[in-house]
């Protein structure tokens, strides 16, 4: 069996603040989501690749940490057990 699924980021950007939504796609992506943000100090110069850098960075881990919760939620409801996972 092969399975795969490819990360999509999506960026909203605004003068002092970078978002990145996180996300799966392909057959059987769990719909789950992560988010990041980055946001400029005042005193910086503008730099949107950091920016975007930053808030992907942010929004993987944030997708991870969804995930490893979508994967307790379904080991639970196999064992009837609360699921210890680590992250």
């Amino acid at each position: 069996m092969r399975n795969q699924w490819n990360v999509a980021l999506v960026f909203e950007e605004d003068e002092n603040r970078t978002t990145c939504t996180a996300s799966l796609e392909g057959f059987s992506a769990p719909g789950v989501r992560g988010l990041g943000i980055a946001r400029r100090n005042p005193d910086d110069a503008p730099d949107s690749t950091v920016g975007e850098e930053l808030a992907a960075a942010r929004a993987c881990s944030n997708l991870a940490h969804e995930l490893v919760l979508k994967a307790a939620d379904g080991i639970e409801a196999h064992t009837h057990r609360q699921a210890r996972l680590l992250f």
